[in-house]
């Protein structure tokens, strides 16, 4: 049995899959949390959280790495831990240092902490002439504006140190340009209580679909689990509507090998080929694959359970097994699908949620889950992957065609969703 630190967490669905992967391997962990009750909130009522199923909880001021590292040595000392890990892209870098001081396998803090950061993950790659789009980063508002129109409208613009989309917007001329910076000068510090940095990542609007690989990596070398793809609504911002693996191509095998090798040139630039499960985001466009982000942590939305569904690979397994220094079982096996598609109930307003009926969806043919919210609660409408109302999954033993099957069933959701 090893023994196993998870620093922090999402509360989402790999809040849940990495407590089970490492139960099911038969190892333990010990928690590490600034704010326990931010899990005891999240859980449904009458539930406990996974993440309190854990052999020791502890309470430490996470956000603090400086103060962290001698406090985790000293527990280190203690309980003996094995390897360190996080589900959440917030404490990615600050596990990649624990794990430094303490020994423990794992990626190096520099290429953790340049792919967390939006702005250093495009200087790296574009010193490595690793394709992606044009871009500039700036703090003051005039520079903003010039290299806006240097770059050309329309364009995106970015936060270099959020997750899930938020205050990622499309604009189209310098007013809409100058709502976007409003907004995100507005939010100075993240959900996790981490004081942003403030500058402003600006980007050429790229054309074509987007796909992302799945990736493994160990022992200086990276599988490709495979591509999947990915759609998206709620302009002017990138609110992810959907996923399906494999991803249904035009020309699938070119179009398939050209993402894979874009994402691996990514991986190698940044240094990230040992010790991680990534996610690269991979734009498909008509001058050929462009990186929009690598993720250094196994993909979120639950399409980890889209790849076990169809592959029988469980990528939150390999994740464990990769922190612990030990070969990931990445052998495929005949699941009976041919793909898996997940499809988000994306709210277009804001309000109270009065109906959304879901009765007799999970026993219909082909559908492997459904999560819906409840009546009576509070909606957004959706700026960011933050706002979902819940998600449909199914899979199709035949081809490619769950994608299909997803969109109509949401289709039925949505005619019966009252939100006032």
């Amino acid at each position: 049995m090893a023994h196993l630190l998870v620093v922090e967490s999402w509360v989402g669905s790999m809040s849940r899959l990495l407590p089970r992967a490492i139960r099911e391997n038969g190892h333990a962990f010990t928690f590490l949390t600034r704010d326990l009750h931010h899990y005891l909130r999240s859980a449904p009522e009458g539930t406990a959280h996974p993440l309190l199923g854990a052999r020791h909880i502890i309470t430490a001021d996470t956000n603090d790495i400086e103060a962290l590292l001698p406090e985790v040595e000293r527990l280190h000392a203690v309980l003996g831990f094995d390897g360190v890990v996080t589900s959440c892209d917030y404490y990615l870098p600050a596990v990649a240092r624990i794990a430094g001081r303490l020994g423990l396998p794992g990626p190096g803090p520099e290429a953790v902490g340049d792919a967390c950061r939006k702005d250093s993950t495009r200087r790296v790659l574009d010193d490595a002439g690793v394709p992606g789009p044009r871009f500039a980063v700036r703090e003051e508002w005039a520079d903003i504006a010039r290299a806006a129109r240097d770059i050309g409208y329309p364009l995106v613009v970015k936060p270099v140190d959020l997750c899930a989309g938020m205050y990622v917007r499309r604009v189209d001329d310098e007013a809409e340009l100058a709502a976007a910076c409003r907004a995100l000068s507005g939010f100075p510090v993240n959900a996790r209580g981490q004081r942003r940095t403030p500058v402003v990542l600006l980007e050429e609007l790229l054309d074509g679909p987007e796909v992302s690989v799945e990736t493994v990596s160990y022992a200086g070398a990276v599988h490709v689990v495979g591509v999947t793809d990915k759609s998206v609504g709620g302009a002017p911002a990138f609110v992810e509507t959907g996923h399906m693996f494999p991803a249904a191509l035009t020309s699938a095998d070119a179009e398939a090998e050209a993402a894979e090798q874009t994402a691996l040139a990514a991986l190698k630039a940044l240094g990230l080929t040992d010790g991680v499960v990534a996610h690269t985001e991979i734009k498909l466009t008509s001058a050929g694959p462009r990186v929009v982000e690598v993720n250094p942590r196994p993909a979120g939305n639950r399409i980890t359970e889209l790849v076990r569904h169809v592959t029988g690979i469980d990528l939150a397994a390999a994740f464990v097994d990769v922190a612990l220094g030990r070969a990931p079982d990445l052998r495929r096996t005949d699941t009976g699908l041919r793909s898996a598609a997940i499809g988000f109930l994306v709210p277009g307003v804001s309000g109270t949620l009065e109906a959304l009926d879901g009765d007799g969806l999970r026993d219909l043919p082909g559908v492997l889950e459904v999560q819906l919210a409840e009546p009576g609660r509070a909606v957004k409408a959706a700026g960011s992957n933050n706002e979902y109302l819940g998600h449909v999954m199914a899979g199709d033993p035949d081809g490619p065609g769950a994608r299909a099957r997803v969109e109509n069933l949401l289709d039925g959701l949505r005619a019966g969703l009252v939100i006032r």
